[in-house]
């Protein structure tokens, strides 16, 4: 079912016409292909479709003429919609409370709102993305692989060693976050610590990839903190920005590191 047009933009029925603006630019800007170009051909589709409905919710809303006739008609739908009994009212229940009981009900879980609501949508969109270009940059650096069971990441990598070689390669972790800080990098190196021990593989590469990454500094010390803790097999962090494919490459990375970068960038 579509989404009404004052949800689509995030304001309110009665918002101004300044509100309408600033609400689609900051929505549209989303959904930019700058912003998506290096998602891949199904996610673009979709950021596409989106900003044609918001385009389209814009040009009604933003015009007196055709915002009326809007209202007129969703007023008019509202009306016709068959609506569920309302449950009686407790004993002990004042007017007010009575009133505000219904509105509760129909809250969305967890309180979100429509505006965060869209966000997490977007999120959940570049997550997937990335995840299926991670795994498509895997699959080309390593041929084969297996996946393993590790609470909280998104992709668990256990290549095969290459025919002419016996030397396996370093299991590999992907974990997406909105941001790449101190507390994300903190977080996922305790999780990945739970590693068991592997006696043919002593390294193991965490790729903690999100948007927005935080300042060099800041993940640098937060790569000292974590090391300093004990963990069964070596942990090599590398944070990226989804957004640039670019990388803090630690100084003692493996060449596979810069492979699979390489190979992130291009796909």
């Amino acid at each position: 079912m579509a989404k009404p047009f004052y949800t689509l933009l995030d304001v309110a029925p009665d918002a101004s016409a300044d509100d309408i603006k600033r609400a689609f630019r900051r929505e549209i800007a989303k959904y930019h292909p700058d912003k998506v170009h290096h998602l891949g051909q199904e996610f673009q589709e979709i950021a596409a479709t989106r900003a044609a409905e918001l385009t389209r919710a814009y040009k009604a809303l933003i015009d007196p003429v055709t915002r009326a006739e809007y209202d007129a008609d969703e007023r008019a739908d509202e009306l016709s919609a068959p609506r569920p009994p309302s449950p009686p009212p407790a004993p002990s229940a004042t007017p007010a409370a009575s009133e505000f009981a219904p509105r509760l009900a129909e809250d969305p879980p967890g309180g979100a709102s429509a505006f965060q609501q869209e966000r997490m949508g977007a999120n959940d969109l570049v997550q997937r993305a990335t995840v299926m270009r991670f795994r498509t940059a895997l699959t080309g650096e390593f041929r084969s692989w297996e996946e393993f069971s590790l609470a909280g990441f998104q992709v668990t990598c256990l290549p095969k060693a290459a025919f002419w070689s016996l030397r396996l390669p370093p299991r590999v972790l992907g974990r997406f976050v909105p941001q790449v800080n101190g507390p994300a990098l903190a977080e996922t190196w305790t999780m990945a610590s739970r590693i068991p021990k592997d006696s043919q593989r002593d390294l193991c590469v965490i790729f903690l990839m999100g948007p927005a990454v935080a300042p060099a500094g800041e993940l640098a010390a937060a790569i000292s903190e974590s090391r300093r803790q004990p963990t069964a097999t070596k942990l090599l962090m590398v944070p990226v920005n989804t957004r640039t494919w670019s990388a803090h490459i630690p100084t003692d990375a493996p060449p596979v590191v810069k492979s699979l970068l390489a190979r992130l960038k291009s796909a």
